[in-house]
C-alpha cells in the first residue's frame, strides 16, 4: 500500500522532505501503517518551521525554536549520528556555546548528525530532529526542553487504492494512536478542513529505525573515519587517501571474505595469491602487507610468521576502512603501503534483526544472522553476530568450511561514558590451496594444460584448521567540552593445526611434480592496549583536535615444525593415498615481539577552511627469535631491540563549493631481524611519502570522489652482501610512485556506484641481487581498474527490484623482483540481481560471470588458479 500524506497545521521541517522519498508500508495493516507514520509525524510535527497555509480551527503553534544563536555566521559542522548527548556536546565545541543545562537520559535519544557548511541555528535544527526537544538560549549558552504544543496537529493518511483515510493525533509531547476515533472522525475533519489548507506531500522513504528516519542507512558513500587521524574527521578533512568498503557494499556483492570485499578498491591487491582461504594476502601500493597490514578497531593483528595468521570474517564489520600510504605515527611498526580496519560491528541503541541463508556453487551453504536490541529498563545494550559456513571450492579436495560468533555488551550509564565489550570466536576447517607449475598453467607444456581445479597434495593428509578467539572493550569517557579519554584493548589467541604435501619442482619430464611434507602446529596470543587523550579548544580564531596517546603491543607465537619427503604427483594422471612416512620435528620455534609508542597529533583548522595535520610518534621495539634443532643442530637465539621516531605532517583547504586540495608526508618504520658481516643488528626499514590530491563532495550529493598521486620509497631492504658470501646488507631500496582515483555515489533515483583506477609505476632503484636493479616490484600491476554499478527501483510496480554489475580490470605484471616471467592481464565482469520487499530481500550474485580462467603467480615456477565463476543466492528477513 503506497500511502499519500496531507498535513494540517502551520508548520512543517522541509528538510524531511528532500529528494524523492516514499513510503515503505506496502500492506494494508493498520497497526503498522500507525506505527511507522507515528514516527514520521513525531519527525515532522515536533520539528517545523512556519509555512504559508492557514490553519485548523483551534490550532495554533509557537515556534519551534526561536532564533537564538547569537550569530548568524556560518560554521563548517561535521557530526556523525550517534547518541544525542554525544553530538550536541560536539555540537558545542564546533558552535562554540555551551549547555546551561541539558534533559536527562539524552543517551536514549538518537540524533541524526549534521555535515556541512551553515548556520549555527539551522544544524542544531537538525541534530534535535525527530527527537521532540527544543531550546532557549540564555547569553552563549542554550537549555534543552521538550517541545510544547497548544490544540491538536493531525496527520491524515490516505490508502492510495481507495482514498479512505486514517488520522493520527499528536497532543502535548505524547501521541495518541487511535484507529476507531480517527476512521470515525475523518470526515468530518476532512470537511472542516478547506482544500486549499490541505498540503499533498510527494511520497516519504521512511526508513525507520522506530525512533527517527535515517538518511543513507544503506550507501556506499560514508563521509567521516577514524582509521588515519584516531579521531572522528571527515575525509574531506583527512590529508591522506582513504576508501571504505561499507555494509551495503559487501552485501551487494556478496562478499565473503577480505579479498572479495577489497575488490572495488583502488591502490590495494586482496588476491595477489589467486584463491586462498587460509590467510589475508594483501599488497598496497605495490609492497607486502600481509605481516602488518591488518587491524580491528584500529588495533594490530600482526602475524610474525608463516602459517599463523588472520582471515577475518567480513560480516563482523560495520564497514572495512584503507587509509593508503605510510602510517607509523599512528599505529607503529608497520607496512609503506598502508593498512586495512575492520570496524566492528556494537551495540544499537534501536532494535535491528535480521537473518538470512545463502547457497550456491561448490555445494556452498551459509546461515548468518544479526541481532541487537537495548535491554530495558537499563543502561545496556547488546549485539550478538552470527555465521556457520560449509562450502568445497573450484580446487578437489578442499573445503571452506566457518563457525562464527560474536556476543558485544554496550553500557551507557550517561551520554558522555560507554564502555564496549567485544568478543569473538571462529572456527575455520579449511582445506589446502595448492600451487602449480608455471609451465602449464601460464606456460606452454608439450603434455597439454594442467587442469585449474587439480590437487597437488594429499587429501588424506592435508588440512588448514584454525580456531581464533578474541576479547576486548571499548572505552571512552567525555570528561566536559574539552577533554576526552578512550582506551581500547583486545586480546589474540589463535591456534593452528595446518599440514600439507605440496608440490616443490616440476621435473625434466614436465609432468612428474616432486613434493615435499610441511606441518605446523601453531599458537599466536598477542594483546594490544591504546590509550588517548584528546582535547578540542581554540586558540583566537584556530580551533585545534590534539590527541596524546601511549599504545602497547606484546605478541607471541610458537611452533612445531616438521619437514619431509613425499611421494611423486603425476600432474596430468594424478594418483593419490600413495603410502609414505609421517615427517619427523624439523625445529621448534618461538617468537616474542613487544612495542610501545608514543604519539602526539594537532588537527588545527583556520576560519573554517584551512585544515593543518601535524603529527610524531617515538617507538621502542625489541624482539626475540628462539629456534631449537635437533639435538646435533643446537639452537640459536636472535635478539633485536631498536626504537625510531616517525613524522607526518599535512594540509588541506575545503572550499565553500565542495573541493579540497590537499598535500601530506608521511614515514613509515619497520624492524628487521636479523645481522651484517660485521655483527651489527639490522637497522628498521623505513618508508616515506609524498602524496598531493583533490577531493571532492558534491554540496546536496550523497558523493565522494577522490584523485592522489604518491611518490613512495622504502628504504634499508635486505640485499645480498656481495662480498661476504652467505650475508645480507641493507643497501636496498624501492619506489613506487602512482595516481589513484576513487568515486562513490548514491544517487536520489536509485542509482549507485563505485569507481576505481590506479596506475604504479614501481621500480627497485638499489640492490644486489643480479638482475634486479631498475625491474619493477613483482605483482605489481601497472594499471588496474573496476566498475560498479547498482539500480534499485525506487518506486511504482517494480519497488525493491534491483539489478547490479561490475566489471574489474587487473594489469599484467611480473612474477618475480628480476622480471622474469610475466602474467598477462584479465577483464572479470561480476552481477547480481536482488529483490526488497517488506522486510524481506532474495538475491542472486556471480562472480566472474563469462568463467574466465587465469592465474596469478609469485614465482617464475609457481602460480595458482584465480577464482572460478561463483553463483551464490540469498534469503533472508530484518526488521
Amino acid at each position: 500500500m503506497r500511502l499519500k500524506i496531507n498535513i494540517y497545521g502551520s508548520c512543517v521541517d522541509r528538510s524531511l522532505f528532500r529528494g524523492n522519498i516514499r513510503s515503505t508500508l506496502e500492506d494494508k495493516i493498520p497497526s503498522l501503517s500507525s506505527i511507522i507514520m507515528a514516527v514520521l509525524m513525531v519527525a515532522v510535527v515536533f520539528t517545523c518551521t512556519p509555512l504559508d497555509v492557514a490553519a485548523m480551527d483551534g490550532f495554533s503553534s509557537s515556534p519551534a525554536n526561536p532564533q537564538v544563536v547569537p550569530s548568524a555566521k556560518t560554521k563548517h559542522f561535521s557530526i556523525e549520528a550517534q547518541s544525542l548527548g554525544s553530538a550536541l556536546d560536539r555540537f558545542s565545541e564546533q558552535a562554540q556555546v555551551s549547555f546551561a543545562s541539558k534533559t536527562k537520559n539524552l543517551s536514549n535519544l538518537q540524533s541524526p548528525g549534521v555535515s556541512g557548511t551553515l548556520a549555527p541555528q539551522e544544524a542544531l535544527n537538525r541534530l534535535l530532529e525527530g527527537t521532540g526537544l527544543g531550546y532557549q538560549m540564555k547569553g552563549n549558552a542554550f537549555t534543552l526542553e521538550k517541545k510544547s504544543f497548544q490544540g491538536r496537529k493531525e496527520l491524515s493518511l490516505k490508502r492510495a487504492e481507495d482514498e479512505s483515510p486514517y488520522t493520527l493525533l499528536a497532543q502535548n509531547q505524547g501521541i495518541d494512536k487511535n484507529k476507531d476515533q480517527s476512521k470515525q472522525n475523518s470526515e468530518k475533519e476532512k470537511a472542516k478542513t478547506p482544500e486549499k489548507n490541505k498540503i499533498n506531500l510527494k511520497p516519504l522513504n521512511v526508513i525507520a529505525d522506530r525512533q527517527r528516519i535515517v538518511e543513507g542507512l544503506n550507501s556506499y558513500v560514508v563521509e567521516n573515519a577514524t582509521s588515519s587521524t584516531k579521531t572522528d574527521t571527515p575525509l574531506i578533512e583527512t590529508p591522506q587517501s582513504l576508501s571504505i568498503v561499507t555494509r551495503k557494499q559487501v552485501q551487494d556483492q556478496h562478499a565473503i571474505s577480505l579479498s572479495e570485499a577489497l575488490r572495488y578498491t583502488p591502490g590495494v591487491q586482496g588476491e595477489p595469491n589467486g584463491i586462498d582461504q587460509r590467510l589475508t594476502w594483501l599488497r598496497m601500493r605495490g609492497f607486502d602487507a600481509t605481516t602488518t597490514g591488518l587491524y580491528r578497531d584500529g588495533l594490530q593483528l600482526r602475524n610474525p610468521g608463516f602459517s599463523i595468521g588472520y582471515n577475518i570474517e567480513p560480516y563482523s564489520s560495520e564497514r572495512i576502512e584503507i587509509p593508503r600510504g605510510p602510517a607509523s605515527v599512528m599505529f607503529g611498526a608497520g607496512n609503506p603501503g598502508g593498512l586495512i580496519n575492520f570496524v566492528t560491528k556494537r551495540p544499537t541503541e534501536q532494535p535491528m534483526h535480521e537473518f538470512y541463508i545463502d547457497g550456491g556453487s561448490y555445494n556452498y551453504i551459509q546461515g548468518r544472522f544479526d541481532i541487537s536490541e537495548p535491554i530495558e529498563e537499563s543502561d545496556f545494550s547488546y549485539r550478538l553476530t552470527g555465521l556457520f559456513r560449509e562450502s568445497d571450492s573450484q580446487v578437489n579436495f578442499t573445503e571452506n568450511d566457518r563457525i562464527f560468533i560474536a556476543p558485544a555488551l554496550t553500557w551507557s550509564p550517561n551520554a558522555d561514558t560507554s564502555l564496549t565489550i567485544l568478543t569473538n570466536f571462529q572456527q575455520d576447517d579449511l582445506g589446502v590451496y595448492q600451487y602449480l607449475p608455471a609451465m602449464g598453467s601460464l606456460l606452454p607444456n608439450p603434455n597439454g594444460k594442467i587442469a585449474s581445479d587439480i590437487y597437488t597434495g594429499e587429501p588424506d593428509v592435508d588440512h588448514y584448521d584454525r580456531k581464533e578467539f578474541s576479547l576486548g572493550y571499548l572505552f571512552e569517557h567525555r570528561i566536559n567540552n574539552t577533554w576526552k579519554v578512550n582506551q581500547n584493548v583486545r586480546f589474540n589467541s589463535t591456534d593452528v593445526d595446518d599440514s600439507t604435501v605440496f608440490a616443490d619442482t616440476l621435473m625434466p619430464d614436465l609432468r612428474t611434480m616432486s613434493r615435499s611434507q610441511f606441518d605446523v602446529d601453531g599458537k599466536l596470543d598477542a594483546i594490544a592496549i591504546d590509550n588517548q587523550v584528546q582535547a578540542k579548544f581554540n586558540t583566537g580564531p584556530v580551533e585545534h583536535t590534539v590527541l596524546v596517546g601511549l599504545d602497547i603491543q606484546h605478541v607471541e607465537a610458537s611452533k612445531t615444525n616438521r619437514f619431509g619427503p613425499a611421494p611423486s604427483l603425476d600432474m596430468f594422471n594424478p594418483v593419490y593415498r600413495t603410502p609414505f612416512m609421517s615427517a619427523p620435528v624439523f625445529n621448534i620455534s618461538k617468537i616474542e615481539q613487544d612495542q610501545i609508542g608514543l604519539y602526539f597529533q594537532d588537527q588545527i583548522k583556520l576560519f573554517d577552511r584551512l585544515i593543518f595535520q601535524v603529527g610524531g610518534r617515538h617507538d621502542w621495539t625489541d624482539s626475540t627469535n628462539t629456534v631449537n634443532f635437533n639435538a646435533f643442530a643446537g639452537s640459536s637465539v636472535n635478539m633485536q631491540d631498536n626504537d625510531k621516531f616517525t613524522f607526518r605532517g599535512g594540509v588541506t583547504y575545503h572550499s565553500e563549493i565542495g573541493l579540497a586540495p590537499y598535500f601530506s608526508y608521511s614515514e613509515s618504520f619497520l624492524p628487521v631481524a636479523g645481522m651484517d658481516f660485521s655483527g651489527n643488528q639490522f637497522k628498521p626499514e623505513t618508508g616515506n611519502q609524498y602524496e598531493v590530491g583533490l577531493k571532492y563532495q558534491p554540496p546536496g550529493w550523497n558523493s565522494f570522489i577522490t584523485i592522489a598521486a604518491f611518490d613512495l620509497t622504502r628504504q634499508n631492504i635486505s640485499t645480498t652482501d656481495r662480498i661476504n658470501i652467505g650475508f645480507q646488507e641493507q643497501t636496498g631500496e624501492a619506489n613506487s610512485k602512482g595516481i589513484e582515483f576513487e568515486a562513490v555515489s548514491n544517487l536520489d533515483f536509485g542509482l549507485s556506484f563505485i569507481a576505481s583506477y590506479t596506475y604504479l609505476d614501481t621500480e627497485i632503484t638499489s640492490s644486489n641481487v643480479f638482475g634486479e636493479l631498475g625491474s619493477r616490484l613483482f605483482q605489481a600491476s601497472e594499471n588496474t581498474g573496476s566498475f560498479w554499478i547498482d539500480y534499485t527501483q525506487p518506486d511504482g510496480i517494480l519497488k525493491g527490484l534491483g539489478v547490479s554489475g561490475g566489471v574489474r580490470y587487473i594489469g599484467s605484471y611480473f612474477a618475480d623482483n628480476t622480471n622474469m616471467l610475466l602474467v598477462p592481464s584479465v577483464t572479470l565482469a561480476d552481477a547480481a540481481i536482488h529483490y526488497d520487499w517488506k522486510q524481506f530481500r532474495v538475491a542472486l550474485n556471480a562472480q566472474n560471470v563469462f568463467d574466465k580462467e587465469f592465474v596469478a603467480c609469485f614465482d617464475p615456477s609457481f602460480c595458482s588458479s584465480g577464482p572460478a565463476r561463483q553463483v551464490r543466492a540469498t534469503v533472508g528477513v530484518h526488521w
